[in-house]
């Protein structure tokens, strides 16, 4: 007997691409998009829009062009997250088509088509130019620097509806805090999986907590605080959310201990106590939150929240019918923060559903990509990112839906917003290169540092 060193592992069976699954799931997701749209221009005018023909070839023209991008560069990617997204973002342009035809003063689904397509161009840039995810944990640095700088930029800027999250110059506005969040995932999955062992196991133990060095800890407990810290002063409460719900989940991830759950809970608790008592306008919501119908008692109208309550209670089971709804008597977020109300009411809980399934099988497929990749700071990445839209998805929908305050952020493809979508176009193109690196055949994610097993074979 001799022993010999094995270089890789043994590669895995060979999986199919399905790239022409995903062509044709495409295919389906670009026809109900069309359909869609051509449904609210027989509704509201008996007629077929003059412009459906090109809507749906520019759709499927999008949707063709990041096909090839992954078929040519990340064939052996997950044939879900593609279709999904594309259905999500056609979804989005026709409730938003069917929101301007009762603001005729404010059309906003041309532009969110060419958003659409920069955020389509964008996936086809990181899809094509990043061959190996491993390549981002050398940036972990600079990405956090340039998240901060992009928080803090707003500060210098007017608020917006009571909250200093937005750029605008000459009529062109950005959301620099959308493109953060990605940023301080790859920094988080980066720092994690370095430090992840001091984390765990280092550090001193309280009964059954494992508390780890502050040595370990503090350069990401600073950049996290000092995140919050921004976005509080800018009164975004959603974003804030976002990212300390990131934080914590990443942090359990990496260490695997449940206490850090804990941990998290009970700091939201305290913090959102102390911003709902003493920032005026995240307290105004919090009362709107409890008290939705207070206007209505005091002879006010209806607030925003309970004009969504009212939409999803007309909706039912199965919808009013695409155009046949009023739930633009909302008001001015009616296209971004509130557009579930729109698809609650026209579509009902059914369709309510349907796009909840979505979302939650975009993010299983996030999460299965990161338990199939050999390092961890890919698996990091890849639990990040799925938990943003995650995260997204929950605290929108709970906002809209009555059951936490109103945070003000945008529902991941389907709302008016050309950061968030174009931000949820790249998170996407990211989870295409982890899941083609998950489900490739050859080993070739063995981590660095790693000492290759032994071998034993007869000599």
């Amino acid at each position: 007997m001799h022993a010999t060193t094995a270089d890789t592992p043994p590669p895995d069976p060979r999986r199919p691409k399905r790239r022409g699954i995903e062509l044709v799931l495409l295919f389906a997701a670009v026809l109900i998009s069309v359909c869609g749209y051509i449904d609210v221009g027989l509704t509201r005018h008996d007629s077929v829009p003059a412009d459906a023909a090109s809507y749906g070839a520019g759709l499927a023209l999008l949707a063709l062009l990041a096909h090839l991008a992954v078929r040519f560069r990340a064939p052996y990617a997950d044939p879900l997250l593609l279709p999904i997204a594309v259905l999500l973002n056609g979804v989005g342009l026709v409730l938003i088509y069917r929101l301007d035809l009762e603001t005729r003063h404010d059309t906003a689904a041309p532009t969110q088509l060419i958003w659409s397509t920069c955020g389509v161009g964008l996936f086809i840039v990181v899809v094509v130019l990043l061959r190996d995810h491993r390549v981002l944990r050398s940036y972990a640095y600079l990405s956090v620097a340039t998240a901060l700088a992009l928080m803090i930029a707003p500060i210098l800027f007017p608020a917006v509806n009571g909250a200093k999250i937005w750029i605008r110059l000459d009529g062109f506005s950005i959301q620099p805090g959308e493109f953060a969040k990605v940023l301080l995932a790859v920094f988080f999955a980066a720092y994690l999986a370095a430090n992840h062992h001091a984390l765990s196991y280092t550090g001193r133990r309280i009964r059954r907590l494992q508390l780890p060095t502050m040595r370990a800890l503090a350069p990401i407990l600073a950049i996290w605080l000092v995140s919050v810290g921004v976005l509080v002063l800018e009164r975004d409460l959603g974003t804030s959310l976002l990212f300390f719900g990131l934080f914590i989940i990443m942090l359990y991830v990496a260490t695997g201990r449940g206490s850090w759950v804990t941990i998290g809970m009970l700091m939201a608790g305290f913090g959102a106590f102390m911003v709902g008592h003493l920032e005026p306008h995240v307290r105004s919501r919090v009362e709107d939150w409890l008290h939705p119908f207070a206007s209505i008692a005091a002879g006010q109208g209806p607030s925003q929240v309970a004009q969504s309550l009212f939409a999803f209670a007309a909706g039912g089971i199965l919808g009013t019918g695409l155009g046949l709804g009023h739930s633009v008597l909302i008001g001015f977020a009616v296209k971004s923060d509130f557009i579930l109300a729109t698809a609650g009411e026209e579509l009902g809980l059914a369709g309510l559903c349907a796009l909840f399934l979505l979302y939650g099988l975009m993010v299983a497929r996030g999460y299965s990509a990161g338990l199939a990749l050999r390092d961890s700071f890919g698996r990091l990445l890849a639990v990040g990112l799925a938990s943003i839209l995650a995260i997204q998805v929950f605290v929108i929908a709970g906002g809209v839906m009555g059951l936490i305050p109103l945070t003000g952020m945008a529902m991941p493809f389907l709302a008016q917003g050309g950061s968030s979508l174009v931000t949820n176009w790249v998170i996407v193109a990211l989870l295409i290169r982890l899941s083609d690196s998950a489900r490739r055949p050859r080993p070739d994610l063995v981590e660095p540092g790693v000492v290759a097993p032994v071998v034993e074979t007869a000599s």
